[in-house]
């Protein structure tokens, strides 16, 4: 397995993972509702084009008072091989407006014909302490987890 996880800076993670399925089944694992909804978050929505909106929702549990919410616009669409969109996640529980927002930048590269690797870049505000870089590359990774597990 080739999968690796590297932070090139403050302010970007990178992830690398191959998963046992083809390229456009990956990808619209990334891009289709009901699909997202099975490895990603509770309710999806999302516009499968280039100006496209997204909102994310996983539903609160015991860790969390509030739902979680991710919104954003797909900024570039290129079927079977690239999708990068803007990632805001709000915090409704925090007074204002305490938005965290990234670029997350994801490529998709077919390796044979039944195997795909995905190459994950989220670039944002660098992240205010380790901790919050390491939890978010630990989220990461438990999401692709998730979808191997789904496709494989």
């Amino acid at each position: 397995m080739s999968d690796s996880m590297s932070g090139d800076s403050e302010s970007q993670i990178t992830l690398t993972r191959t998963i046992g399925a083809n390229v456009s089944d990956v990808f619209s694992a990334w891009t289709d509702p009901a699909l997202i909804e099975q490895w990603q978050a509770d309710e999806a929505e999302l516009d499968a084009f280039e100006g496209g909106e997204y909102r994310f929702v996983t539903f609160r549990d015991e860790d969390d008072d509030t739902d979680q919410v991710v919104t954003g616009e797909i900024l570039t669409f290129v079927e079977d091989q690239r999708l990068v969109m803007s990632w805001v996640h709000k915090d409704e529980e925090e007074e204002g407006d305490d938005e965290l927002i990234f670029v997350l930048d994801i490529l998709f590269e077919p390796v044979g014909s039944d195997q795909t690797r995905i190459t994950l870049t989220e670039r944002g505000l660098a992240h205010a302490d380790p901790e919050t870089r390491i939890f978010s590359m630990e989220a990461w990774n438990a999401a692709l987890e998730q979808l191997a597990e789904l496709m494989e």
